[in-house]
């Protein structure tokens, strides 16, 4: 009996790769599913998920496409004939020689460059850092020329590789201005003004996508499926060729077979662990939610009365302003005309104090302040209430679906309450301004 070992490491070696994929796969989809979208005024630190379009300040300029963009990457590549003199062995065991011609394509010059940009939807933007992110960018520019085109050299090298023959692929793929943009990123703190960003993470989902969330879902959802079906067949395939054709025991395919459903109970314990992770997390993504609500209510509670009692001040200033210039008037208006006016004493002394005092009159801006103020501090709240109650409803969601249900029934895992309207509108801070 004749046995390859290499079989069936090599068979177990992949199998086990494709059990790991394809339940990291299945974690990630959902992890996106789960996700409720943020809207830009209301990103908050920790794992967002935002839509939107891209858009930039100073934005780039394609190579090829010469597209405005804020993301992309080119690639020429060039093809090549090579002909190879190569020995075999015919069916009578007899050694001989042939030709064989090999065709293909290689890469003979390539770039990029991206920067710093805004994703901006109906309430904001919030800028995105793109190092470090898996991105999925549109395809602006597929082009296949020969050597009297003009864009052969003017875009490519002046050299050719070896066997070519004169024709020249050049493609580029880019994050066009205004494009539609789907981005999972970690949200921090800026450290130039108090604003969020979406950067790069410890460990965390990081993508950057012209596809939309259903597109990158599915694709992710499919890779599970064939990384499982690949391990399904792996290390029955590897066993099964490790025997010469002549030397399989009879008994192999129902060893094979048993080594699949092997597989398969492996495969159902690892994602039993990976249910419960992701419930988990999800539980503990619905705590946050509502520590964010508390955080923007704190906020509002400090914030206000300061800003309230700094334009109450200036709302003073302005009605003794009001009062100075009435007075230095009625003095103005008690002198004849063409008769020299009194000495800048009084009132007119009292009306320089105050300019001196106050160079700027702000009045009317510090109301426009609070006003614009009281607007965003209630719409991040209400936000923040919409994210919680999105987040909660797939955690309870995800506690009813089968067989999700039977791994939370493990832990005894319990959906959150969602936020109702009395418990929302509490604390409130009264304006009273006259």
């Amino acid at each position: 009996m004749t046995i390859h070992p290499a079989g069936p490491i090599i068979g177990a070696g992949a199998a086990l790769f494709c059990l790991w994929f394809s339940l990291r796969q299945r974690r990630r989809h959902r992890l996106l599913s789960d996700l409720p979208t943020s809207k830009a005024q209301g990103v908050f630190v920790g794992l967002v998920e935002l839509k939107g379009t891209a858009e930039s300040e100073s934005p780039l300029t394609g190579f090829l496409a010469e597209q405005a963009c804020v993301h992309y990457a080119w690639k020429v590549e060039e093809h090549w004939r090579r002909t190879r003199t190569e020995s075999y062995t015919d069916s009578k065991g007899n050694r001989k020689t042939r030709t064989v011609t090999d065709t293909g394509w290689e890469t003979v010059a390539s770039g990029g460059e991206q920067q710093a940009f805004y994703v901006r939807d109906d309430t904001g933007e919030v800028l995105v850092q793109p190092e470090g992110a898996k991105i999925e960018a549109l395809s602006v520019f597929d082009q296949t020329v020969s050597r009297g085109d003009g864009l052969y050299y003017s875009k490519g090298p002046d050299g050719s590789v070896n066997g070519s023959t004169g024709k020249r692929r050049f493609t580029e793929d880019a994050i066009p201005l205004h494009a539609q943009l789907y981005a999972v990123g970690t949200a921090r703190e800026r450290a130039d003004v108090v604003a969020p960003e979406i950067a790069q993470g410890d460990g965390g989902e990081f993508i950057l996508s012209c596809r939309g969330e259903e597109a990158v879902t599915r694709g992710l959802a499919l890779g599970s499926w064939l990384a499982w079906a690949g391990g399904l067949v792996a290390l029955p395939a590897g066993m099964y060729l490790s025997f010469g054709e002549e030397s399989r025991p009879a008994g192999l395919p129902v060893f094979c077979a048993l080594l699949a459903l092997g597989f398969c109970a492996l495969w159902a314990m690892g994602w039993v662990w990976m249910v419960h992770d992701s419930l988990i997390g999800l539980r503990e993504r619905v705590r946050r939610g509502w520590s964010l609500i508390e955080v923007e209510l704190k906020r509002r509670h400090d914030l206000l009365p300061g800003i309230i009692a700094t334009v109450d001040g200036l709302g003073r200033h302005e009605a003794e302003l009001q009062r100075v210039v009435a007075a230095l008037r009625t003095q103005a208006a008690a002198t004849k005309p063409g008769q020299p006016g009194p000495e800048f004493t009084g009132v007119a002394v009292e009306l320089r104090a105050v300019v001196e005092r106050y160079p700027e009159l702000v009045a009317q801006e510090g109301f426009a302040a609070l006003h614009r103020e009281l607007v965003t501090t209630e719409q991040r709240i209400a936000l923040a209430r919409g994210y919680y109650n999105d987040i909660a409803t797939n955690y309870a969601t995800r506690l009813e679906r089968v067989p999700d249900c039977w791994v939370a029934g493990l832990r005894a895992l319990r959906p959150e309450p969602l936020l109702t309207v009395a418990e929302f509108e509490r604390a409130v801070v009264p304006v009273r301004l006259a």
